[in-house]
């Protein structure tokens, strides 16, 4: 197989039709590792919206149990991309995460806002670190998917196209970025869990280089002293330069998921899906991002 012959299939197959298998070979097969990375940066967004990040920190899932929710996050999403919305496991995935999310009075703004992450990080992260440019074929197929989950987890007034989830996040963070000592907490976890992958000597070096890919709205709304310019540039060329070498690379012949991923440390033994996640008590703990009617697809 040729480096770009998987593209070329891509650009046969129906974007609308076809977009959860579209979706699954860019993740799976194309830019498994910047997936990862743009989805984790995806999630973390979100604790900058105070009502989204202070949430979190009361729940306390992200500052007590990281790791784990990290994991069953990841793991939850997985699901569907490898197995698909309609077979038993895509169901149990969705059916799980709707059943945290049901436990919160979280606004159906919030929740779009969530589901906007999802499907521009992941462009914006690849066109400016990966091994090539997502093709519009593969941008519909993510929004198409995305659309798709975010019908079955209730959403109401979902965006139609790529370019009005990018507009509704832009206008969202731009409208509600801000201060929250709890969302403070919960990024620094965060950080801290990125960092406790790795060596103990790499973890001061991990936080600047992690720090060093936020942008400055993001910086600002968690109050973090901005890594040097310099630092900035060299961990930026670094990432850029990492693409450039994948993309010498030969294909990927068998498919990655994020099951697969080293970060994932909770279930040496292995899991069951519908074992992930919480079982909130409304009102007292668990996952923060709800619909407001009840009206989730099961």
């Amino acid at each position: 197989m040729k480096r770009f012959e998987r593209l070329g299939r891509i650009r046969r197959m129906d974007p609308v039709a076809q977009a959860s298998e579209i979706y699954r070979l860019t993740v799976a097969y194309e830019f498994p590792w910047d997936f990862t990375r743009a989805l984790e940066l995806a999630l973390y967004r979100t604790y900058a919206v105070p009502s989204i990040g202070a949430l979190l920190a009361r729940t306390a899932e992200l500052t007590d149990r990281t790791q784990k929710r990290y994991d069953d996050t990841s793991l939850l999403l997985d699901a569907v991309v490898e197995h698909g919305f309609d077979s038993d496991e895509g169901r149990t995935a969705v059916r799980r995460i709707n059943r945290m999310h049901g436990s919160y009075d979280i606004s159906d703004d919030d929740m779009r806002y969530v589901l906007c992450t999802f499907v521009v990080m992941p462009k914006r992260w690849i066109d400016a670190y990966g091994w090539r440019r997502l093709s519009r074929h593969e941008i519909v197929a993510s929004t198409v998917h995305y659309r798709t989950l975010g019908h079955r987890m209730g959403i109401k007034d979902i965006p139609s196209s790529y370019e009005e989830f990018e507009a509704c996040l832009d206008a969202y963070e731009e409208a509600h970025f801000g201060w929250d000592e709890g969302a403070r907490a919960v990024s620094d976890a965060t950080l801290d869990l990125m960092a406790s992958w790795y060596p103990g000597p790499l973890a001061p070096v991990l936080r600047t280089a992690t720090l060093a890919l936020l942008d400055e709205p993001l910086l600002r709304a968690f109050r973090y002293t901005p890594p040097a310019p310099v630092t900035r540039a060299l961990v930026r060329r670094a990432v850029r330069a990492r693409g450039r070498a994948v993309r010498l690379l030969p294909p990927r012949r068998a498919p990655h998921y994020a099951r697969q991923n080293w970060e994932i440390k909770s279930y040496p033994e292995g899991y069951c899906l519908d074992d992930l996640g919480t079982r909130p008590v409304p009102g007292l703990r668990g996952c923060p991002v709800r619909h407001g009617d009840g009206s989730a697809v099961q």
